[in-house]
């Protein structure tokens, strides 16, 4: 058993600082390991009362777990004494100001896993085990989700919800001093009980661990969603090249997800939504929504939002069509979105058929009830009802105002495994997660980087070594300044269009004067799409490939898909398709089409050379019917030193 896994299913826990005081910390730590449920010893260590250990020395056996409720200064004493009695982990709740760097170290000398600093601790909601600092409610549901949250607000959020989300395991890892969220990834895939992991992250620690950790994950079946809380620094040497500033933070949470098929939400509210429809019910036979609504207006809001948010409503077939017909009051259509209030009689049997019908089309994932389920203050059931009665197949109930529901209804469908969504945006949101689960991409093996594509090119340091580059290559040609320094260089005027061998020494002569002698004459490319293809790297997952719509109007334009390599071809692909001009590729009122293979041939190229570790950007790159050619490289060999070719 690994140090993590003897953290998290302990049988033996000491607590350090116990206390008998009311309402002190001490105090609340004993409290809710004793209300662990499970057969496990626990040992309570305060030298102030006779009827507690007064040291963890003095304990008869080594503890799995050792709960530290101590001032901060204290802390390193302590670890330190539970690392000589060969406990195996701990749980440090304070914030360890000052003294981090020493808890570390004693924790990895020792081979313990570390929960913290500055955390709530954890409830093992399987196997009973609370080791928390802070009182929570008595029980929660067990289920498939597991979630590992840096905040601790978080944390007591999702404990206390009045959702009934079904919990295997909920830990506040805080600062993660040493045990990471990917050691907390790996313990739930070996344990093999949680069907679904929810991570909120502040940063990536650990990144090639935590890549490694989550796609094991994913091929073991589980679903993975996660929210990640600020941005991850790229790192200084981006800046150098226009790919690092188009990228942003965000870069490093899209690249991770997509690389380990990993649901990415956005904020609590599209988290929570998403748990609790992920883990109650599953896809049925379609691949499209299906909604069933009592208001025109909120159907149309439904259907507004569903199409600003790419959620595929599902095209009803005509069987299904004259179904619903057959129940209908006159002047309503049988569509999807449903509009089903006509004359308000016979709600309960009205919404039920309708819902069945909707279950049963064969293009249809899953099927929603979509009402504000308010209260109804004459006691009328007919909705709730009318979702119980039908009698299987995916249904959801979709609200919009979450402080308008009933709480009796909501509580009364759950019960059923009937997931309620709090929110149309949200739960639109949670329904696409559902209906279009991301893929785990397949690994693709390390290549040998290929040569990147250029236009013919010679370099030159004098008037007549430009004259005769340009009678080799034939004009017209393009000169530019090949001055190490200038990373941008149209920017210093030190491209120039058009030349010939006439023209071509006097434009030199500028350039040099300006610029310096060092410069390149380079053949022109075809006329066609620009693009920026380059790399950037994070200081924990490594080098990430950056595909954006390029030339001067890169940063403006802030087009771009990312990927961490290496690049299958179909990533490639993936990358191209989302982007905004994609179209453009494709030919556009009466242009030409690009080789778009061509284009795919490069980006994985470049993802060979990321891997290899190379850090440079290609921009522009033109596509166009004859392929694709990088215009002009920008090369960074360390953070310090950029050059150009």
């Amino acid at each position: 058993m690994t140090a993590v896994s003897a953290m998290l299913e302990a049988r033996t826990v000491a607590v350090v600082g116990a206390s008998t005081r009311p309402g002190s910390f001490g105090e609340r730590m004993v409290g809710e390991v004793l209300r662990s449920t499970g057969e496990r010893r626990v040992h309570l260590v305060n030298p102030a009362y006779a009827e507690m250990a007064p040291e963890l020395a003095a304990l008869d056996e080594a503890p799995d777990l050792v709960l530290l409720g101590v001032h901060d200064k204290r802390l390193p004493g302590q670890l330190a004494a539970a690392a000589e009695i060969g406990a195996r982990s701990a749980v440090v709740f304070g914030s360890a100001n000052g003294v981090r760097e020493q808890l570390r170290d004693i924790a990895r000398d020792a081979g313990m896993a570390l929960c913290g600093a500055g955390c709530m601790g954890f409830w093992n909601v399987r196997s009973g085990l609370r080791a928390m600092g802070y009182a929570e409610r008595e029980s929660v549901p067990r289920g498939p989700i597991s979630v590992i949250t840096h905040s601790g607000s978080v944390f007591s959020t999702l404990l206390r919800t009045r959702r009934r989300l079904g919990f295997d395991l909920v830990v506040s890892s805080g600062q993660e001093l040493v045990t990471t969220t990917a050691d907390y990834v790996d313990h739930v895939v070996d344990a093999g009980r949680t069907r679904l992991l929810a991570l909120v992250v502040e940063t990536v620690r650990d990144g090639q661990h935590l890549r490694t950790s989550l796609r094991a994950a994913r091929e073991k079946g589980i679903e993975v969603v996660v929210l990640p809380v600020g941005g991850s620094p790229l790192g200084a040497a981006m800046v150098a090249a226009h790919s690092g500033a188009i990228a942003g933070e965000d870069a490093t949470w899209e690249a991770l997800c997509e690389d380990t098929g990993s649901i990415r939400v956005h904020d609590l509210a599209e988290l929570t939504d998403t748990l609790e429809l992920l883990g109650t019910v599953r896809r049925g036979r379609g691949t499209g929504l299906a909604t069933v609504h009592d208001s025109g207006a909120e159907r149309t809001l439904l259907a507004d939002l569903a199409h600003a948010h790419a959620v595929p409503l599902a095209a009803i077939t005509d069987a299904t069509r004259a179904r619903i017909s057959a129940e209908l009051d006159d002047g309503l259509e049988a569509t999807n979105p449903l509009d089903v209030w006509g004359e308000g009689r016979d709600t309960r049997e009205l919404f039920g058929a309708c819902l069945a019908a909707m279950t049963d089309d064969p293009n249809v994932g899953i099927t929603a009830l979509a009402v504000d389920l308010v209260e109804e203050y004459d006691g009328d059931t007919s909705y709730p009802d009318a979702v119980l009665d039908v009698p299987g197949g995916p249904l959801a109930v979709l609200t919009s105002v979450p402080a308008a529901i009933d709480d009796a209804a909501a509580s009364r469908l759950r019960a059923a495994g009937i997931p309620v969504l709090e929110g149309t945006r949200s739960g639109l949101l949670a329904l696409r997660h559902l209906l279009r689960p991301p893929a785990l991409p397949e690994r693709t093996a390390p290549r040998e980087p290929a040569e990147i594509t250029q236009p013919a090119y010679r370099r030159v340091s004098s008037r007549e070594e430009a004259r005769a580059a340009a009678l080799e290559l034939g004009a017209p040609v393009v000169l530019k300044t090949a001055d190490p320094a200038i990373h941008h260089k149209t920017e210093v005027r030190g491209v120039v269009l058009g030349l010939d061998s006439d023209t071509v020494e006097a434009a030199y002569d500028d350039l040099a004067s300006r610029l310096g002698p060092h410069a390149t004459v380079h053949a022109t490319a075809p006329a066609g799409i620009e693009l920026s293809i380059g790399i950037v790297r994070d200081p924990q997952l490594g080098p990430m490939v950056v595909v954006a719509a390029g030339g001067v109007l890169v940063e403006l334009l802030a087009d771009r898909a990312v990927a961490l390599p290496p690049v299958s071809r179909d990533r490639a692909r993936s990358m191209l398709d989302r982007l905004r001009i994609r179209p453009l590729l494709d030919g556009w009122r009466g242009a030409p089409a690009a080789d778009v293979e061509a284009v795919i041939d490069l980006v994985v190229a470049v993802g060979d050379h990321a891997v290899a570790g190379h850090t440079f950007e290609l921009n522009p790159v033109v596509a166009c019917p004859e392929g694709a050619f990088a215009l002009d490289v920008l090369l960074i060999e360390t953070e310090e030193t950029p050059c150009t070719d």
